[in-house]
């Protein structure tokens, strides 16, 4: 009989986890090992969708005074009596997460970080009937919990000392210094760079961070996390012993991430061995200190999609959660030598990079090997080893990031090619005026300008949807034309029919990888099975009276068309 509990899609709260009988994969060793090496900051950077929220809940339920003990029954961290009496359920907990604060506008952001910082004071109205806090310290935290027309209001000053007056109060209430919980701390500075208020959003979460982690005398600790390591001087100034825990550090590197042994019993336990080949390509790849991880957003997510569907295919849900400008601006942003470094990753091949670990926003644009930093920091490339001059050998860690690369290159050549507008006119008309040596050289200057896939470990014919993809593109700028990808007609299916209305002309075009660099062979191929398999038949049946056929071959970034008809 197979494991049945409830998947937890979307679920980042430990206690709910626990007390409502969802699967949960034991990462409680976390608790050990932070409380075994701890420092007075401790800041996990990880890519997102890959457990931070839930661990730092679970850090929650572990400390916080009052809470349910039971919820840690038959896990890891049971196990350690003398850490459970000494630290179980024994501290006042802040938990804060900065992951929802978002704006277009500085005010938007700040009003949004004003309800968060409300909603986390609320929960501690035991503190107004206090008779450890005096009436100044009371009317202190009315001012954190005030509510007009349905929402907080404070000004900045109280934003910014916010989390240091919590920390105070609750100290003062229990007697024991409180442990502060910051999750996703860098997603405002995030979003303010994207939407041109950074400077002001830096100064008002370093005055907030400042206060609660660096002049705090009621701080036992603090755990943060993010997904890029903020440059210390720009936003952790003057913090001691602040202890950054990367991707990059061996500690810990198994507590973030599904291991292929937790993936292989997760799939037993709901009767799923069977896709374990496909997850792991999928969804694995991820290297953390000295483990390779799976995205468990990712795992967690086709699971639930097997369990109403066996033969549910894998989907992208990581890149799918998050917009990837990061990963468009990079590409807007490449020059000759990057773009041929990406057509070595897309290839599966490895480039060799120094990684810059510690950066401010401000930074990433200024030189491309800043974005190689972040694309790898934030989890759009792994890495599998270092050379001997310490450079680290980047890859595309697996089949969904691999295929995210190839939508964003995509749409980013759609971009360049349509800003040219009478270019793309004179290609598209060269079909219909039988004009294949135009046709080629302006394909040709195309291909050298997009970011094409090398001849190492793809297989042909996903080198022949590549070049499919790009002429769908192209063709794409004739509003007017009716363009057919892989329609059946006659004996088969045409790579690509278009109908032109206007003068009822059918253009039929079959495409062929030339593996060997024979262009003109591969041409004749493909003209042939455009007559062997009467691919103008579809053509014929929509009403066109003219029909012109092209074979064109691709061989990297050269091609050949030739035409019959």
């Amino acid at each position: 009989m197979y494991n049945r509990l409830k998947l937890p899609v979307g679920i980042e709260n430990f206690e709910e986890i626990r007390q409502e009988g969802f699967y949960y994969i034991d990462k409680t060793k976390l608790i050990e090992q932070l409380l075994l090496t701890w420092g007075k900051v401790n800041l996990f950077t990880r890519p997102r969708r890959f457990g931070k929220t839930l661990n730092m809940s679970m850090f929650k339920s572990f400390f916080e005074i009052g809470t349910d003990k039971k919820i840690f029954d038959g896990l890891y961290i049971s196990g350690n009596k003398k850490l459970c009496d000494e630290y179980m359920g024994k501290y006042p907990v802040i938990f804060i997460s900065f992951k929802d604060i978002n704006g277009l506008t500085y005010d938007e952001a700040f009003d949004a970080l004003v309800q968060q910082i409300g909603a986390m004071a609320s929960c501690s109205s035991f503190l107004l009937q206090s008779d450890k806090l005096i009436d100044v310290e009371k009317e202190q935290y009315r001012g954190l919990i005030n509510i007009k027309d349905g929402k907080y209001h404070m000004d900045k000053g109280v934003v910014i000392s916010s989390l240091r007056v919590m920390s105070q109060l609750l100290n003062k209430h229990y007697g024991k210094k409180t442990i502060v919980i910051i999750d996703e701390y860098d997603v405002p500075l995030d979003k303010a760079f994207s939407h041109d208020y950074y400077d002001q959003m830096t100064e008002l979460i370093r005055g907030l961070l400042g206060q609660a982690l660096k002049t705090n005398d009621y701080l036992k600790f603090a755990i943060v996390t993010g997904c890029l390591r903020v440059s210390k001087e720009s936003i952790f100034t003057g913090i001691n012993n602040f202890k950054v825990l990367s991707i990059l550090d061996t500690r810990f590197d198994e507590q973030f991430g599904f291991t292929d042994d937790e993936v292989r019993k997760i799939l037993n336990d709901y009767g799923l061995s069977s896709h374990f080949e496909e997850i792991k390509a999928w969804y694995d790849g991820y290297r953390f200190g000295n483990t390779e991880v799976y995205c468990p957003w990712d795992v967690i997510n086709y699971i639930d999609l097997l369990m109403d569907d066996e033969n549910a295919m894998p989907q992208d849900f990581w890149s799918n959660s998050s917009g990837n400008s990061i990963v468009r601006r990079f590409i807007e942003k490449a020059n000759i030598q990057t773009k041929s470094e990406i057509e070595s990753l897309i290839s599966g091949e490895s480039i060799e990079k120094s990684i810059e670990q510690e950066l401010t926003y401000n930074e990433i644009d200024k030189k491309i090997d800043n974005l190689w930093s972040v694309l790898f920091t934030t989890g759009y490339l792994t890495h599998n080893g270092r050379t001997k001059d310490g450079k680290y050998k980047l890859i595309i860690p697996n089949r969904e990031i691999h295929n995210l690369f190839i939508k964003q290159i995509r749409e980013w050549f759609d971009g360049v090619t349509k800003s040219d507008g009478k270019k793309l006119d004179g290609f598209c008309n060269a079909f219909l005026d039988k004009e294949p040596e135009k046709i080629g050289q302006l394909f040709r200057d195309y291909l050298w300008n997009t970011i094409s896939i090398r001849d190492t470990a793809v297989a042909k014919d996903k080198k022949e949807n590549f070049y499919h993809g790009i002429l769908l593109g192209l063709f794409g700028y004739k509003d007017n034309w009716l363009v057919k990808s892989n329609a059946e007609s006659g004996i088969g299916y045409s790579d690509i029919l278009i109908e032109v209305p206007d003068n009822r002309t059918g253009i039929v075009v079959e495409l062929k990888y030339a593996e060997d660099g024979d262009l003109d062979t591969s041409c004749e191929k493909a003209l042939r099975q455009i007559a062997k398999k009467d691919y103008v038949a579809r053509l014929r049946q929509d009403g066109m009276k003219n029909y012109i056929k092209y074979g064109i071959a691709c061989y990297k970034k050269d091609c050949k068309v030739m035409i019959d008809g």
